[in-house]
């Protein structure tokens, strides 16, 4: 097993994810999650969780509790409705996102808010620095114009990085709708990177990627993006210096 700190440029196609269809949800793990268990995948250093998500009208995740977790969810299509045991109630629109930080404790429902057309959305776990704390909800709404050609950060626990939803971990999350543009983004030394292929097709360091497709970085310290597409860039910590904890 290499460790993250070796040079790498890692790419997970969408239909090399584990995938299941359970009629109301269609489903893709990047990760170890729920039914797909994998040792030698479990994360991609403070990154835990990466789920792609399709739900039915009027569908949804009754609810359930979680706990020493940051979860991100962005929607791409369709609206996601959020209720929770803190007494949170907000409906998130395309180029939204959502934030849980489950911290000691916190249940929560997650629903289709519409009954007529699904909802697309990846919905994404952070470990934290450390455990416990209060657990928290937000959300944000992202207009198409802050989203264009540029990776915007919606949320992030690192120092310096300018984001609306402050996350209890040294990661940040970038955003972007790429319009016939190249854009590069640098990583700082000995961090790790997590890109994912909403729609679209580009190209990543010389790679060609389309919609569902992911690319696991380390050791690299540029990354070059060209194409048109809606994209998802984790910049995260390493855990251990291992590929899996």
């Amino acid at each position: 097993m290499p460790t993250q700190t070796e040079p790498t440029f890692v790419i997970q196609r969408a239909g090399e994810r584990a995938s299941f269809d359970f009629g109301w949800l269609a489903t893709y793990h990047s990760f170890s999650f729920g039914e797909y268990v994998d040792p030698a995948n479990l994360n991609w250093g403070a990154l835990r969780v990466f789920n792609d998500d399709t739900v039915a009208p009027g569908q949804g995740f009754p609810t359930h509790p979680h706990r020493d977790m940051e979860i991100v969810t962005y929607v791409l299509r369709g609206e996601l409705e959020h209720r929770d045991s803190l007494g949170h109630h907000g409906i998130v629109s395309p180029g939204g996102i959502q934030y849980v930080s489950a911290g000691t404790g916190v249940s929560h429902s997650e629903f289709n808010h519409s009954q007529t057309a699904d909802v697309h959305f990846v919905q994404m776990w952070v470990l934290p620095r450390t455990p416990g704390g209060a657990p928290g909800y937000g959300q944000h709404d992202f207009t198409l114009s802050e989203r264009r050609n540029r990776w915007l950060a919606v949320a992030s626990g690192e120092s310096g990085v300018d984001a609306p939803v402050t996350l209890r971990q040294d990661a940040t999350v970038r955003v972007s709708q790429f319009e016939d543009v190249t854009l590069c983004y640098d990583f700082a030394e000995g961090r790790l990177g997590f890109l994912f292929v909403a729609e679209g097709s580009v190209t990543a360091n010389g790679e060609q990627l389309g919609a569902g497709d992911a690319v696991r970085l380390s050791g690299l310290r540029e990354l070059e993006v060209g194409g048109s597409g809606e994209l998802v860039l984790w910049d995260v910590p390493p855990l251990g210096g291992r590929m899996a904890a």
